[in-house]
């Protein structure tokens, strides 16, 4: 009966999606399920609707919730972690007066730098709680950004551990939907790294779907969903794993002048909608409105008679555990220790590669060397990650700076004297959480 730890259990979406699947599987339906969360409200409603989950299904799993970590995490085999620490408001505010627009903002860039330094503590602290009263427990991390993380915690504790991302297995679905094929009917091979990672291969029933991909990008409908992405595609050759929105952040092509972001943002994109048109302030309105609505509605699911809606979600989580625990392999995509897997990138990165997963463990698969164009796509976005890491790992802001200097969209927007006016700016107005 495993332990299965839920670190940023008061997410609304997220946590309860983990908690569903997991209980849906018979390997685990009888674990006992602790969930973690500093907000005790939000991990109140959420530790009410795992209970009646649990009754609806009719499992005997046990349902723990606590706002104290070691408590937590004492004796779990497996930790899943979603978190954020505070808000990014000045991750996306800050570069965008030195005219830096980022989309998202944590992954790349000042704001994915940023975003780092202030979420990596806390997940340290959960690694090393881990090594301190779960010495053999699997984290699975879902925090961005990913590399960044998934490098920190590899260079400064020794857990068991695999970085977690959506974007493979979504990107695959979605370019299923583009060909108008079901997705039962596809089999693919995609490695790089995280947030840009490359579909070597693609095939619908054994074939090579690349050449209808290309033809699908013609039906402007189609293009119109992912126009980065599928530019990309016609200039490097592969398409990639994130989001067209997200994509244009990590390179120099999309998003350095207004002209070219209206050019390549579309309302049908995914993330984009209404709004794109909204400014920042309206659209943290909007957020914090949905968030409103989004507490008031489970609230009533947990502590109401209704049924609670339950389906088997796409994440990987429920059934790496699933193939853990039954011995039947499963293979997804994860993020590791490079080590030679993926043999034109530096050894010491972390890379999104496939892994098949059993009982005894994670199995990294050997991919080889990336088409030279595509790793240099990755390169250009691994060493702004590992300076960040070296920075925080360091307490050396030089590394900071530097991190931001060679970042692809900075560099094509700032002198250098800028991007270190623009560090500093927020160094100062993230100061509470900056860890140096």
């Amino acid at each position: 009966m495993p332990k299965i730890t839920i670190v940023g259990a008061g997410s609304h979406v997220f946590a309860r999606r983990l908690i569903a699947d997991a209980l849906q599987w018979p390997s685990l339906s009888d674990s006992t399920i602790a969930l973690m969360d500093i907000n005790r409200e939000s991990l109140d409603t959420m530790a009410a609707l795992a209970r009646k989950m649990v009754r609806q299904l009719g499992v005997n799993a046990r349902v723990e919730a606590t706002t104290d970590l070691e408590e937590a995490l004492a004796g779990a085999d497996y930790v899943s972690v979603s978190i954020r620490v505070g808000d990014s408001h000045n991750n996306v505010s800050v570069p965008a007066r030195y005219g830096i627009r980022h989309s998202v903002g944590d992954t790349m860039g000042p704001g994915g730098v940023f975003y780092f330094l202030r979420n990596a503590p806390a997940v340290i602290e959960i690694a090393r709680t881990m090594e301190k009263v779960a010495p053999g427990a699997l984290m699975l991390n879902y925090t961005n950004p990913m590399v960044m993380i998934s490098w920190a915690i590899k260079e400064l504790t020794g857990i068991r551990y695999v970085g977690l991302c959506h974007s493979v297995q979504g990107t695959a679905q979605t370019m299923a939907e583009y060909l108008q094929e079901p997705f039962e009917d596809v089999s693919y091979w995609a490695a790089g790294i995280n947030h840009m990672a490359w579909f070597l291969k693609y095939h619908v029933r054994g074939e090579d779907a690349y050449p209808r991909l290309f033809k699908a990008m013609e039906d402007p409908d189609i293009y119109n969903r992912d126009i980065v992405k599928f530019e990309v595609m016609k200039y490097f050759g592969a398409f990639v794993s994130e989001s067209s929105i997200h994509m244009s952040e990590y390179v120099p092509y999309f998003r350095r002048t207004q002209e070219l972001i209206d050019r390549h943002t579309h309302e049908k994109m995914w993330g984009v909608g209404p709004i794109a048109s909204m400014s920042r302030e309206e659209m943290l309105a909007l957020y914090a409105k949905r968030r409103e609505q989004a507490d008031r509605e489970m609230r009533e699911l947990a502590y109401n008679d209704a049924e609670v809606p339950i389906d088997l979600s796409h994440e990987y989580f429920s059934r790496i555990l699933n193939a853990i625990e039954t011995n039947v392999p499963y293979t997804f995509n994860g993020n590791v220790p490079n080590n030679g897997l993926i043999a034109n990138l530096p050894a010491h990165a972390v890379v999104e590669v496939p892994i098949m997963t059993d009982a005894m463990g994670l199995h990294p698969c050997q991919v080889g060397a990336l088409p030279p164009a595509l790793a240099a796509l990755n390169s250009s976005n691994l060493y702004v990650q590992e300076l960040a890491v070296k920075g925080l790992i360091e307490r050396n802001r030089e590394y900071i700076y530097q991190a931001l200097q060679v970042d692809p969209l900075t560099a094509s927007l700032l002198p250098l004297d800028k991007i270190r006016e623009m560090t500093d700016e927020m160094f100062a107005a993230d100061a509470e959480y900056m860890p140096f």
